[in-house]
């Protein structure tokens, strides 16, 4: 790719979102333009932040990467990404916006009268939200890395710096409008190369079929390998090395490998011939922070797959940056007309990247050796159009992947920052918000990750964000879900299917992305917690609220009728 017109396309979106930011800063006075805009945000306008913001690093690259490696069968992250709009439409978003909260720590507090429950909330949200934040920051590391070969770090960097400002300078009233624009430029970087990149394979004479054979290389192809791997043949193969496999050295001489399981170290150059089979790999054992979910879904993949449908489905109703949004509606008519609204949009999307996902396996299928498949939708414009064409969408389609990392790390810093704000800060000294303060707990909430992100690594963006997903849905879908629809919840049985729920699913969060176990049934438990840990939380929620029936707060009743009477309805009545 022409670095000479992605890094011109890179820098714009960075200015237009410094300067769409900057109309938000001349309108934010208050506390509550600050946190939810003083909820004024029109269904059209907050339904496309809403679309930026969700449709992150994961939508834009990660889809794609998956895909390709690993094909159709990754097709329900979009559709779990989509459903669960569905689910938080017709049991959450009308009666959040009615809780009249700022944050999910404040809705906790208003349900359940419960400091311990508040705090306890406050932790998930930025626990939820940092692991959120990675991959985006290591997304836009690789995007600079593609482009220009600059360090990984350095793209993290750019996001950080730029959200960090865009957030403190103005909170939600700035968001709001950049997550707006941000939609559709993401939507116009994907759909525009897409066009030209069909009718360019229609021309081509490719198979029209990239998933009917095992994929190969369409021409000779140099691949290096970035980090050691094992690659298994089916059958034997001839390739030109330049490196070590299997323990010897080769300086370009041809090699014939058995079929097997073979060691290639990083650094290795292996030259493919053309109409080569594409080979299987498994990222290297010694590499600690990047083992692969891809042998869980091999090995298992029924439980895989319903691991990721449960994940998708229900973490959606959970993620702070998302349910924030809502509370920007003018009442809960408004926020469920945004939600239908958004599944509309994001719907539209997700059309996008698995066409991207089939074309890399025809003329990107070297990825899967590289491990860079996450960057098949930026390389794909040059390898198939080429020459000036190929520039210009490349070029755009960079445009579009940081501005999908700017939107996203934009709205999770709000709610990171929200709760770091008004239920950290005040245990340090400060009692009183003012606009310093949200700025402070702002810089706090990107450091972290930021920091985070140069140690750890490796996960397809995708595969991080899924794991993000099942921490949601085993801590706050339960807090939602029985805080609006059961009046016997008490504030020990949420703690405690919090604590065991969400608590597991961080853990084995954890575990995964420690490499710990590196295969078996317990690599698939832990890789795919949600299918175990969401029933967990529900469970252990009920049980231990039914155990303590004389702990359900008073003024239950009339806190569950705020949240589902209409607001005039409420009105008529109230004394």
């Amino acid at each position: 790719m022409n670095s000479g017109y992605a890094v011109p396309a890179v820098a714009l979106v960075v200015v237009a979102t410094v300067l769409v930011g900057a109309f938000g800063l001349r309108i934010s006075r208050t506390t509550s333009d600050f946190y939810v805009a003083s909820r004024t945000v029109g269904p059209r306008l907050n339904a496309a932040a809403i679309s930026g913001e969700y449709l992150s690093a994961a939508s834009f690259l990660g889809i794609a990467g998956l895909v390709l490696v690993q094909g159709p069968d990754m097709l329900w992250y979009p559709v779990g990404y989509t459903a669960g709009y569905l689910l938080l439409l017709l049991f959450v978003a009308a009666p959040l916006r009615r809780s009249g909260a700022y944050t999910l720590p404040d809705f906790a507090e208003a349900r359940l009268a419960s400091q311990a429950v508040r705090r306890l909330a406050g932790g998930f949200v930025v626990g939820v939200g940092w692991l959120y934040l990675l991959p985006q920051l290591q997304g836009a590391g690789l995007t600079l890395t593609v482009l220009t070969g600059a360090p990984d770090s350095l793209g993290g960097v750019i996001v950080a710096v730029v959200v960090t400002a865009t957030v403190a300078a103005g909170g939600m009233r700035s968001i709001t409008f950049v997550q707006a624009f941000q939609y559709w430029l993401k939507l116009t970087a994907l759909l525009v190369p897409a066009l030209f990149l069909i009718l360019a394979w229609q021309a081509d004479g490719a198979p029209r079929d990239a998933f009917d054979e095992p994929a190969a290389f369409r021409e000779q192809r140099v691949v290096r390998v970035g980090d050691s791997l094992e690659m298994k043949l089916d059958k034997p193969l001839t390739v030109t090395v330049t490196g070590t496999v299997d323990g010897r050295t080769h300086d370009g001489t041809r090699v014939r490998l058995p079929a097997g399981t073979h060691s290639i170290d990083g650094g290795t150059r292996l030259t493919f011939a053309k109409g080569a089979p594409v080979p299987e790999t498994r990222r290297g054992a010694d590499d600690a922070l990047s083992p692969s979910r891809a042998e869980s879904r091999t090995e298992r993949p029924l439980y895989a797959t319903y691991g990721l449908i449960l994940a998708t489905f229900l973490g959606t109703m959970g993620l702070p940056h998302v349910v924030v949004r809502f509370y920007t509606s003018p009442h809960g008519v408004a926020a469920r007309r945004t939600t239908v609204a958004v599944l509309g949009l994001i719907g539209a999307f997700y059309l996008l990247p698995p066409v991207y996902g089939a074309l890399g396996r025809l003329y990107a299928p070297e990825l899967t050796l590289t491990g860079d498949a996450d960057a098949a939708v930026l390389l794909l414009p040059d390898r198939v159009i080429g020459g000036l064409g190929g520039d210009l969408l490349g070029a755009l389609v960079a445009g579009g992947a940081f501005a999908a990392f700017l939107s996203t790390a934009s709205g999770l810093t709000m709610a990171v920052a929200g709760v770091l704000t008004q239920d950290v800060l005040p245990s340090w000294g400060v009692r009183h918000f003012h606009v310093r303060h949200f700025r402070l707990g702002t810089v706090i909430a990107m450091a972290v990750p930021l920091a985070a992100s140069v140690i750890v690594g490796g996960l397809p963006v995708a595969d991080a964000v899924g794991l993000a997903f099942a921490v949601s849905a085993s801590s706050f879908c339960p807090l939602l879900v029985l805080g609006i629809w059961w009046r016997r919840l008490t504030p020990p049985g949420a703690a405690a299917g919090m604590l065991v729920g969400g608590g597991s699913a961080l853990l084995a969060v954890a575990a995964t992305m420690a490499g710990l176990p590196d295969g078996g049934a317990l690599h698939a438990l832990l890789a795919w917690p949600a299918l175990w840990s969401v029933p967990l939380g529900f469970l252990t929620m009920v049980l231990v609220s039914l155990a303590t029936p004389g702990r359900v707060p008073t003024g239950t009743e009339s806190i569950l009728a705020r949240f589902h009477l209409p607001e005039e309805l409420r009105t008529e009545v109230s004394p």
